[in-house]
């Protein structure tokens, strides 16, 4: 079989379901190889050893008894039944200290798992940590002061990304095959971008982000990050479906049909028919854009149309200004409840949004969300003719570690952040999917995504296009080289 770290989500439950690897081999294998390496890479900031190998031992118990007459068949087994998975320190897991990233919260235990991480281990899946994210999930880097930084495995001198960053350098250095992430601004896209993998933000009430998380704004969402298309679908038909009590709802696919089923198809046959792909490079913040995410925005480009898709221009979408999303953004972090003396012990970039925060009025909120949702409909209707559209996922390479943090002046953090990320937060405004595909590698080795829009509600679509095009040009079998 070879190294059951190399194999996909799909494939390490295929493995265990027809008894060639165990849950406990899988189990055990992956946090070896943990223990060995993550110390360079900083994607774990909690590893659930023991709880995860008695898991696995029940598991792989319960496979013996399923195969067998008389037991509960085969056919029986949750679809992650066995699979390793890893889930964000920010999302809620009971009896697992849920530090959030940041040192006020390093005694946050919750009572109860997040829907998503119920519905994971529902489906058979075993948590064996918590992934390593900025404090509150703040930023496109993941540096706190309770770990050490998140870095790509493909440079250690570069950071992840963030604020999924833990996740993303999880998957691609082999420690799972899926780790759980969530996206305000571009927090799953960016990380895949960073660290080679693919990382798809889901419509707006695709995923529940409850019980435990409030979101007037709408703009946070959970989402997989896996090393292929068909992972990523497969984990979403999982973590997929809203709970009572949801504010957004995104209509379901039809009965009988499933996320991966798309997936397969978009691999085997493609769409169907030939799309109409709009694209754009000029982003509205006129950040500068790299050289090596031109050239990997024009070779999708290129391969899109080689696949038979008309590609056409078009003029950047209309969007809410960085003004209006931080007023949202520093409301949310302004309303974190943070125990009581451990105000100090935040960073200085959160003090700085809860500051700002706290000054705004009811109609500053109301406005801002007002002009997110407009906007978010300007958005759509501009590229309403477009089944599909095309950006960079990031407007530069993997950033140094340190190089975008700035603790002495938090609001040129705040805004580099943003023109490192200029084409990411204007789609958790319009609520639309949007996959971040790693398409290319510089001449140095480092992977650049390029990203995908769907329709609004359009995963079913855009996981047919994103799957025809890793068929097309596929990724899966690109290491960090010096890993190990």
């Amino acid at each position: 079989m070879g190294d059951p770290a190399e194999l996909t989500v799909t494939e390490q439950a295929a493995a265990v379901r027809a008894g060639t690897l165990s849950p406990l081999d899988l189990v055990a294998g992956q946090l070896d190889r943990i223990a060995r390496l993550d110390e360079r890479i900083g994607a774990f900031v909690t590893v659930l050893a023991e709880p995860a190998l008695t898991e696995a031992r029940a598991a792989t118990a319960r496979r013996a008894a399923a195969g067998r007459p008389g037991g509960e068949g085969l056919d029986r087994l949750p679809p992650l039944f066995g699979v390793p998975v890893a889930i964000k320190d920010l999302t809620a897991t009971a009896g697992v200290r849920t530090g959030l990233g940041s040192a006020a919260f390093t005694d946050h235990v919750p009572a109860a798992d997040d829907y998503v991480v119920a519905s994971l281990r529902a489906a058979g899946a075993i948590v064996i940590g918590k992934t390593n994210t900025p404090e509150l999930g703040s930023s496109c880097y993941t540096e706190s002061r309770i770990a050490p930084p998140a870095r790509t495995p493909y440079d250690r001198k570069r950071g992840a990304g963030g604020s999924s960053g833990g996740s993303a350098a999880a998957v691609a250095a082999r420690f799972v095959a899926f780790a759980e992430g969530t996206d305000g601004g571009g927090s799953v896209r960016g990380p895949a971008s960073c660290c080679g993998v693919v990382g798809l933000k889901v419509s707006r009430g695709r995923v529940s982000n409850g019980p435990t998380s409030g979101d007037p704004s709408g703009l946070v969402s959970p989402g997989p990050i896996a090393r292929t298309v068909a992972d990523v679908a497969l984990a979403l038909d999982v973590m997929a479906g809203p709970r009572p009590g949801d504010p957004y709802w995104a209509p379901p696919l039809p009965p009988g049909r499933t996320f991966a089923g798309h997936a397969r198809a978009g691999a085997e046959r493609g769409p169907g028919r030939p799309l109409r792909v709009g694209r754009y490079l000029d982003n509205a913040l006129d950040a500068p854009v790299h050289p090596d995410c031109r050239a990997a925005w024009d070779a999708a480009s290129r391969l899109l149309a080689d696949l038979g898709h008309e590609v056409v221009d078009i003029d950047v979408p209309p969007a809410a200004g960085l003004d209006t999303f931080m007023v949202l953004w520093a409301a949310r972090f302004a309303a974190v409840p943070v125990p009581a003396g451990r105000e100090e012990l935040l960073t200085p970039l959160v003090r700085w949004l809860r500051d700002r925060g706290a000054g705004l009025s009811a109609a500053d909120y109301l406005t801002a969300v007002a002009r997110i949702e407009l906007a978010g409909r300007a958005v759509i209707a501009a590229t309403v003719n477009c089944d599909a559209v095309l950006t960079p996922t990031l407007a530069q390479p993997p950033a140094s570690v340190g190089s975008l943090r700035d603790d002495a002046d938090p609001e040129r953090d705040f805004r580099g952040q943003a023109r490192y990320t200029p084409y990411t937060s204007i789609y958790n405004g319009t609520g639309q999917p949007a996959i971040s595909l790693p398409l290319e590698w510089t001449a140095a080795g480092l992977p650049i995504g390029v990203q995908l829009i769907g329709r609004p509600a359009g995963e079913a679509g855009l996981l047919t296009l994103a799957a025809q095009v890793e068929a097309a040009r596929p990724w899966r079998d690109r290491h960090p080289s010096d890993l190990g």
